[in-house]
């Protein structure tokens, strides 16, 4: 495995620059899966680990590689680019994790911060992204990139959340996209944006008075024939399934732990392999 320790980040105009990347493949016994490559840069600091609470799909198997992902230095702020390349071998399962929720904040020069997630999951590989909720602090100026492309024998879940402002604060723009193909083809593409700039964000068709948005994404070869069917479990939250082997569980909530518990309830009703663990207990 190529392991380097996060170098200083590169300075540019009074912002950070950082690129970061990690890949796993399995090992040579077929069955257990490793960290290849892992490069740390500045902000964007990955280490191997061990579990970390609650994991929906593999359930803290002791054959998955774990990584998690650290903040070097506070924010992303104002002007910093920040990028992380993600592969995941075939056959190999990647877990990825937070060590903590990411809070995005303003600079002192002002500038808009970028966050770009590049993802590629081969054939017959398995990734669970389980990251913490990213903050979007009052006068940030944000943007949340994420590209994956899934082999069409992969299995995938993810979850995003968003947290708007900070207890008490009115929430920064922040404006995220996310984006699946699987094998070549469109599965999904999602948008959000909110803030002073997010005109109508705030009414009753988008997030109303919500103060935290999430989602689940889940994909899986078994689904071919057909994803579970739609189930609007609560007046903020349904399960929706995709024009493919996927799901989309979304949910909107008045603070983060009421949205963590919903989308935790999505993945209950989900079940099987997908209800989030704990030592055989089920968790968040």
């Amino acid at each position: 495995m190529f392991v380097s320790s996060p170098p200083e980040p590169a300075p540019h105009a009074n912002h950070m620059v950082a690129r970061a990347v990690l890949a796993s493949e399995l090992g040579p016994d077929g069955r257990r899966s490793r960290v290849s490559r892992l490069r740390s840069d500045g902000p964007l600091v990955l280490r191997p680990s061990h579990p970390k609470g609650a994991e929906p799909l593999t359930h803290r198997r002791t054959d998955a590689a774990r990584v998690s992902l650290a903040a070097g230095t506070a924010g992303p702020l104002g002007g910093d680019d920040y990028a992380l390349s993600i592969h995941v071998g075939a056959g190999s399962t990647l877990v990825l994790q937070d060590v903590a929720a990411m809070l995005v904040l303003p600079g002192a020069g002002g500038g808009r911060s970028r966050m770009s997630l590049d993802i590629r999951v081969d054939d017959g590989a398995t990734f669970v992204w389980w990251p913490e909720p990213i903050i979007a602090a009052h006068r940030c100026d944000h943007t949340h990139d994420i590209r994956i492309e899934i082999a069409p024998d992969a299995r995938m879940i993810l979850r995003e959340e968003a947290i708007l402002g900070r207890h008490g604060e009115v929430p920064g723009n922040f404006a995220s996209r996310l984006r699946i193909t699987r094998g070549g083809a469109a599965l999904y593409d999602q948008r959000l944006r909110f803030g002073p700039s997010a005109a109508g964000a705030d009414g009753a068709a988008v997030l109303g008075d919500a103060g935290a948005v999430g989602s689940i994404i889940a994909v899986d070869p078994a689904w071919e024939r057909g994803a579970p069917p739609a189930d609007p479990y609560d007046r903020g939250a349904a399960l929706t399934p995709l024009a493919g082997p996927a799901i989309a569980i979304g949910a909107v909530a008045a603070d983060s732990l009421a949205l963590r518990r919903l989308l935790v309830r999505g993945l209950d009703i989900l079940g099987g392999p997908w209800i989030a663990r704990h030592n055989g207990k089920d968790g968040s």
